[in-house]
């Protein structure tokens, strides 16, 4: 076999291969010209190399794939041992897999992890929170910097466009508390007391919560899309870069709209869940409007301080949610849609971690 050098001249390279049995024996040069000829033998459990007087890197390599297979090398003389131990020296070594952590180990890690990074997120809200509020106080101090034409935009489309969904189920809400409650109660004569049954778990319980559940689901995603979306077209670094602040310009104005408007929303789901409320209870217990307007009166008014407190608390952790994660939104539509959905559980479960947290403190308080 013959090769052409880098001065054109022509170099002789010859492999000779004799095999025997399970004995390989080379002759000549074992360079990278020969080593298809190396090569195309059979794989061979002894290779006799006495009889090589050339090798290259090449062919130290070939012969270091046939050592860790298996095969014995014998005859070699010193300078090739050498070039064969610095070659097999420079192989790359595979990492060794480590042996995967017992299954207490990985849960452990795993709750460790969740811990840490709920830890973290409730810290991120903390800061978002801490900045709306910074936020509300540089606007008391400068009224004109604030923009209240976004805030009545935000008004409308938070409170008054989601009036008709919010009024539908709290109706319904209230149907259906009526005729469980009469069924239950006509077993012991005390039809009258599902007057007191709807008003208390409505006005104290389940009308701002529902509300705040529907509006979370609604508001929520809402203030992630909106915000999400000029962040992905690079809007906010533009507003940055103009001297405007969007903590006041775009996050303030949605979180105090919820905070306004989610009360009324709240004082709407009650009305309407009263009004289904009475509305069976005429019809599958024979209540009349002025029974259920007279029983309703004996209903203490605490129970509607209660459920009007909740709101703007719900309407503050919604915001502050939904804000901040149209702000965590990265350059793709697929992290968009990840937040919006986050935002919406989020916010949902806030809503219902906060309203038992209410009812332990009142429990405590005596309200």
């Amino acid at each position: 076999m013959q090769a052409a050098n880098a001065s054109g001249s022509i170099l002789r390279s010859n492999l000779s291969v004799v095999i025997e049995d399970e004995r390989m024996r080379l002759s000549g040069d074992l360079v990278v010209w020969t080593l298809g000829a190396f090569e195309a033998g059979p794989t061979a459990r002894q290779i006799d190399l006495s009889g090589v007087t050339r090798m290259d890197t090449a062919g130290a390599w070939a012969l270091a794939q046939h050592k860790a297979a298996g095969a014995t090398l014998c005859g070699l003389s010193d300078h090739h041992s050498g070039l064969l131990a610095t070659v097999t020296k420079a192989l790359p070594v595979p990492d060794e897999l480590a042996a995967p952590p017992a299954l207490w180990r990985r849960i452990l890690q795993a709750t460790g992890q969740r811990i840490v990074g709920m830890g973290t997120y409730l810290a991120e809200l903390a800061e978002y929170l801490g900045r709306t509020l910074a936020a509300f106080g540089r606007a008391l101090r400068h009224p004109t910097r604030f923009p209240a034409t976004a805030l009545i935009h935000h008004c409308q489309e938070t409170g008054l466009k989601a009036v008709p969904i919010v009024a539908v189920m709290s109706f319904l809400i209230g149907v259906v508390l009526a005729f469980q409650g009469s069924d239950q109660l006509r077993q012991f004569g005390a039809e009258v007391f599902v007057v007191d049954l709807i008003a208390i778990s409505i006005l104290r319980e389940l009308g701002i919560l529902l509300t705040a559940i529907v509006v979370a689901g609604r508001t929520a995603s809402a203030l992630t899309a909106s915000i999400g979306s000029m962040k992905m077209r690079q809007e906010i670094d533009a507003m940055r870069t103009l001297g405007l602040d969007p903590d006041l310009v775009l996050v303030l104005p949605r979180v105090l709209a919820l905070v306004l408007m989610l009360p009324i929303l709240g004082l709407v789901s009650a009305v309407m869940g009263l009004l289904g409320g009475a509305v069976m209870s005429w019809i599958e217990l024979g209540i009349s409007p002025a029974v259920f307007l007279a029983r309703l009166a004996d209903v203490s008014v605490t129970h509607v301080i209660v459920g009007v407190v909740k709101a703007p608390v719900f309407a503050l952790i919604i915001g502050v949610i939904g804000c901040h994660a149209g702000m965590q939104v990265g350059k793709d539509a697929e992290s968009l849609g990840q937040m919006t959905s986050s935002a919406v559980v989020s916010a949902i479960f806030a809503v219902i971690i906060a309203d038992a947290a209410f009812s332990v403190f009142f429990a405590q308080v005596g309200l």
